[in-house]
């Protein structure tokens, strides 16, 4: 479901969402994580152990209480290792980066080839955080020049501006779990795409008992990726986890698009994710969730 920005303030019923800090996990092993507090949580928050820090200090101005539950984490791909090489030895027109993950590992790759000249595209205002450092430096080599008009890796492969030349070269480090459509739609618009997988998500290890049974209660749970939905390798992803609740039937907030069709093609039903893709737009869907939570409870005959 999705819907517009122009949402009404959320105001949460007396006595329900109480002011406190919010539960977070802690290690108690590697791998494993225990909840911290026992009430229970108003919306799971699942991306990768501290990289939730800005949704849930946006979801307590709310007063929205969060359990912070990494479903994912990030290593490095088969290409990692081919990145510095690539980047040192062959010349391209835009570098295209879908992802903060994605950026991340780049910069990384990118500064041990020795910081050459790049042009970069990117989607998304988390993945441009991630490069307005050093594209507002003093150091020119890193341009930040473009991005579509809206947040979408579709879009920007229709809309990525080609140059004059016969040939116009593409590096495009990605995810080696994301699909194929941004390097399809680039090379039926005759660009020539380099692909590198340059990071993968596996499973956070194992999680406690209480935690799981904690998450499965929450009325609604906060997807920042397919990654985080799908089963398959990723044992510990967001399906998996229902799996060992009769009935589980509470709602999902994508952070865009892509998730939520991910999760609709899996099977949810209950989906809301915001029209623009980014945080205010996922902690409006993780409000409009948690309304439309409120008013069933409200309506639901008492026993």
């Amino acid at each position: 479901m999705a819907f517009s920005s122009s949402l009404a303030p959320f105001f949460p019923p007396s006595g329900t969402f109480r002011a406190h800090p919010a539960r977070r996990l802690r290690a108690d092993a590697p791998g494993r994580f225990v909840a911290s507090c026992l009430p229970p949580p108003d919306v799971v928050v699942t991306r990768e152990q501290g990289k939730n820090a800005r949704l849930i200090s946006a979801l307590e101005k709310h007063n929205v209480h969060p359990l912070e539950l990494p479903l994912i984490k990030h290593v490095e791909g088969p290409d990692t290792d081919r990145l510095l090489d690539v980047l040192r030895n062959d010349k391209f027109d835009w570098i295209i980066v879908t992802s903060p993950e994605a950026a991340a590992v780049f910069l990384q790759g990118w500064k041990a080839a020795g910081s050459p000249k790049v042009r970069v595209a990117v989607v998304g205002e988390g993945t441009a955080r991630v490069f307005h450092e050093v594209s507002e430096s003093d150091d020119q080599s890193l341009e930040l020049a473009f991005s579509p008009s809206k947040a979408l890796g579709k879009v920007l492969a229709s809309e990525l501006p080609r140059s004059n030349r016969n040939s116009c070269k593409v590096l495009y480090p990605a995810s080696a779990k994301a699909g194929h459509e941004i390097e399809d739609v680039l090379s039926e618009r005759g660009f020539d795409v380099t692909r590198l997988n340059t990071y993968t998500t596996v499973p956070v290890e194992d999680v406690d008992p209480l935690t799981l049974n904690l998450a499965i209660s929450a009325p609604v749970v906060a997807l920042a990726s397919p990654s985080a939905l799908r089963s398959g390798d990723t044992s510990m992803a967001w399906l998996n986890l229902i799996s060992k609740s009769d009935n589980w039937n509470n709602s999902v907030a994508c952070i865009g698009e892509t998730t939520a069709s991910a999760a609709k093609k899996l099977g949810l039903k209950s989906i809301y994710y915001p029209t623009t893709p980014g945080l205010e737009g996922w902690v409006e869907s993780i409000l409009e969730a948690l309304r439309v939570h409120r008013t069933a409870s409200k309506e639901a005959p008492k026993r």
